[in-house]
C-alpha cells in the first residue's frame, strides 16, 4: 500500500483511535472497582467525621478496608425517606455490601422539583443519625454531612466538602476544623421557612439556629446556607416530627 495516499493515512489513523480507544476503556474497567471503594470509603470518612466517631485526621489516615468495618461496627441502621417523610427504602449495612446513597445531585434537583426521592438516613449506635446535603457554589457543587442528635434537632457535627472552591476563601469550609466545629450544639428550626441561618453576623442575633458565614467566601457561604435549608425542608417531615432512635425498627 501507498504511504503517501489518503486511503492508508485514514486507515493508518482509524487503527490508532480504535486501539487506543480499546486500551483506555480496558483500563478504565480495571480501575473501576477501586475508584468505587475509594468513594465509597471517601463518603463514610465524611458521614463518620461528621457523626463524631473518630478525629477526622484519624479517619483519612485509616485504609479503606478499616473504614469499612468502622462504618459496620458502628452503624445501628440505614433506610432512605420520601417528601411525605414516610420510609421507602432500606439500605444494608453490612460490611460486604454497604449500600450509600452518595449521588446527590439528582436527589437535589428531585427535591426542588417536588419529585420522587429517596433520601438516605444513617443511624448510629451511639444515638446521632446523619444525613446529607448538597449545593451549588462559586465555582462547582459543595456537599456535606450533618450528624443530629438523637432529639433530630440538635447538631452533634459537621462535615462539608466542595469540587473547586477557591483555596483560602470557599474551601475553608472543608479545610478548617474550626468552621465545622460551629455547628455543634446548634439546632435546627423545623418548621420554620429558614431553619439554619448561615450568614454575615448571623451569631449576634443569639439564635440557635445560626452560624456566622466565613469573611471573604461571601458566594460559598451563601451557597452553602441555601443547601443546608433546602435539605432541612426535605428531611423536615420525617425529622422534624420526632426523635429518631437507635434500636428502634421504623414502621
Amino acid at each position: 500500500m501507498n504511504t503517501n495516499s489518503n486511503a492508508y493515512t485514514v486507515i493508518y489513523t482509524t487503527l490508532v483511535v480504535v486501539v487506543v480507544a480499546a486500551v483506555l476503556a480496558f483500563t478504565a474497567m480495571k480501575l473501576k472497582p477501586s475508584q468505587d471503594a475509594n468513594a465509597k470509603a471517601e463518603t463514610l470518612r465524611q458521614m463518620m467525621s461528621a457523626a463524631q466517631i473518630k478525629p477526622t485526621d484519624e479517619l483519612y489516615a485509616t485504609k479503606n478496608t478499616g473504614v469499612l468495618q468502622l462504618y459496620a461496627d458502628n452503624i445501628d441502621r440505614a433506610y432512605t425517606i420520601g417528601l411525605d417523610g414516610a420510609q421507602n427504602g432500606t439500605l444494608s449495612t453490612d460490611k460486604a455490601k454497604i449500600e450509600l446513597v452518595d449521588n446527590l445531585k439528582p436527589q437535589n434537583k428531585a427535591i426542588k422539583e417536588g419529585g420522587d426521592v429517596t433520601l438516605p438516613v444513617y443511624v448510629f449506635k451511639s444515638g446521632v443519625c446523619v444525613i446529607p446535603v448538597y449545593g451549588a457554589g462559586l465555582w462547582g457543587p459543595i456537599w456535606g454531612y450533618i450528624a443530629l442528635q438523637p432529639d433530630g434537632k440538635t447538631i452533634a457535627g459537621a462535615y462539608f466538602d466542595h469540587e473547586s472552591e477557591t483555596p483560602g476563601l470557599g474551601a475553608k469550609i472543608k479545610d478548617e476544623a474550626w468552621f465545622r466545629e460551629k455547628f455543634i450544639g446548634k439546632q435546627v428550626a423545623f418548621g420554620t421557612e429558614q431553619p439554619f441561618n448561615l450568614a454575615k453576623n448571623a451569631e449576634q442575633t443569639g439564635a440557635a439556629n445560626a452560624v456566622d458565614a466565613i469573611t471573604g467566601a461571601t458566594m460559598t457561604s451563601k451557597g452553602l446556607g441555601e443547601a443546608l435549608n433546602v435539605w432541612f425542608h426535605a428531611y423536615e417531615k420525617h425529622l422534624g416530627t420526632a426523635a429518631v432512635n437507635p434500636n428502634e425498627e421504623e414502621e
